[in-house]
């Protein structure tokens, strides 16, 4: 296997002699100043750096190195920047965390220990490339138009999956944006309904007074305008799916005529007197809570009833783990694709701003900024001015009990979810990603809580965090 490549930026000669030692499992590369870091960085794209901070022209202080870390970072977001330093201040400490080092250590430096936190960086990185590996590669998910590591949004395509197979009405529940129209095509397309047609109705976008007859159809005739005979969209979806998106617009009359229609499975047109027997399934979706609603008399509590035989409901995008950042790879990659832009990805301070982001309008926000941002932006990564977005809030250094320790724990913490996400649920899958053995992997799940495990239908473990009140 290739060695991974180590950059060194050091100026004095007995440590970067010392360190081509200490990493005999790496091709170690030396620069001296912050121009050799540069030059290196663009030349050799390194998969670790290990950063001295006292660097020529100030060997005495700590600039030159803070704005090597600046650069290095700038120039790839995901590379991994381990900090040996004499100048060994708490603040340094704390500003190169903030400024995205892996970890910092003070000089003289433990060689078993540096080789150590050098060796987990490295695996930090493999588990990164593999990670926009997985966002730009093409989906062939069974749920088309959903991507997420998320568990909880994983559970919920298993539960739509499963409901395909019977005609029963669903209601999905979710805020706009989250892909309620992406799961309603998932429960039509995945069922014996998938050969027949699938029709959509925005309930909030047609007028009050055209809403029942784009849903009812009409006779020619019937009402001034109507020059020939309509079919309306229950009839027109006879055999397979009706999905009436935002239901909770719906006026209370027209709320009447659902009703019967969905009690009798037969409607009339308006101006018509014959019935019409039809066959559709029907899945509704709504942002509003419809439970209120029909408590207040806004919307009727038995069509509520007979919409929701199973309710689906969606996470925001915000309350999806790291699926922001998944989704803003796999849109970068794909809009970079349509308009021939050659993007590296986002830099430091874009994926933390995204992370950090409430997405009120969630995926679609999400996916129309970074296809903004893939038009808009002049250099090979997107920032935040091009997402156009805040800044993820600077708690890293104003938080006065944030230490190295927890900065470590945190992101190991990290990295053993990310490795049991990419795993399936398999500790041993997992173990082998992260480099270590499965009793040590045990341990470590003890260390952050997530020793509670759960048996899936497929044989792999789910972890689950402990039960707190």
């Amino acid at each position: 296997m290739t060695k991974p490549k180590l950059l060194v930026v050091e100026d004095d000669p007995g440590l970067c002699a010392q360190y081509r030692w200490a990493f005999p499992a790496c091709r170690v590369l030396i620069a001296n100043d912050r121009r050799a870091a540069e030059a290196a960085a663009r030349r050799d794209q390194p998969d670790a750096v290990l950063l001295d901070l006292g660097l020529p022209p100030d060997a005495e202080g700590v600039s030159e190195g803070f704005a090597t870390l600046e650069l290095l970072r700038g120039l790839s977001p995901t590379l991994p920047v381990v900090v040996a330093s004499g100048q060994g201040q708490r603040e340094n400490a704390l500003r190169a965390i903030a400024l995205g080092a892996y970890d910092f250590c003070e000089k003289p430096v433990d060689v078993a220990v540096l080789r150590t936190v050098v060796e987990r960086a490295l695996r930090l990185r493999e588990l990164e490339e593999e990670n926009q590996r997985l966002a730009a590669a093409p989906r062939n998910s069974a749920i088309q138009g959903i991507i997420t590591a998320d568990d909880g949004m994983l559970k919920i395509c298993r539960t739509v999956e499963r409901l395909a197979g019977v005609s029963v009405p669903v209601l999905l529940l979710g805020e706009s944006g989250t892909g309620k129209e992406a799961l309603a095509r998932a429960l039509h397309e995945l069922g014996p309904r998938a050969a027949k047609p699938f029709i959509a109705l925005n309930c909030a976008a047609i007028p009050e007074n055209l809403l029942e007859s784009e849903l009812f159809g009409h006779e020619k005739g019937a009402f001034t305008g109507a020059v020939r005979q309509v079919q309306g969209k229950i009839e027109l979806a006879s055999g397979g799916t009706l999905f009436l998106d935002e239901i909770g617009e719906m006026p209370v009359l027209l709320q009447a005529k659902l009703l019967r229609f969905l009690q009798d499975q037969v409607v009339e047109r308006i101006g018509g007197r014959s019935p019409i027997k039809v066959d559709v399934r029907v899945v509704s979706a709504t942002n509003q809570p419809l439970e209120e609603q029909a408590e207040t008399g806004r919307f009727r509590g038995d069509l509520l009833y007979r919409l929701n035989a199973m309710t689906v409901r969606i996470p925001p995008l915000r309350d999806r783990g790291g699926d922001a950042v998944l989704l803003a790879r796999y849109f970068l990659a794909r809009f970079a694709r349509e308009h021939g832009r050659r993007l590296r990805g986002f830099d430091a301070a874009a994926a933390e701003a995204i992370a950090a982001h409430r997405w009120p309008g969630n995926v679609r926000e999400l996916e129309n900024r970074v296809r903004r941002a893939v038009l808009m932006t002049e250099g090979p990564l997107v920032g935040i001015e091009d997402l156009e977005i805040a800044p993820a809030p600077a708690t890293v250094a104003e938080d006065a009990d944030l230490d190295l320790r927890a900065a470590r724990t945190r992101a190991e913490r990290e990295a053993i979810e990310r490795a049991l996400g990419r795993s399936g649920g398999s500790l041993a899958g997992a173990a082998r990603l992260l480099g270590i053995s499965r009793p040590t992997l045990y341990s470590l799940l003890e260390t952050h809580g997530l020793a509670a495990a759960r048996q899936k239908p497929d044989g792999s473990l789910a972890i689950a965090e402990p039960d707190t009140v």
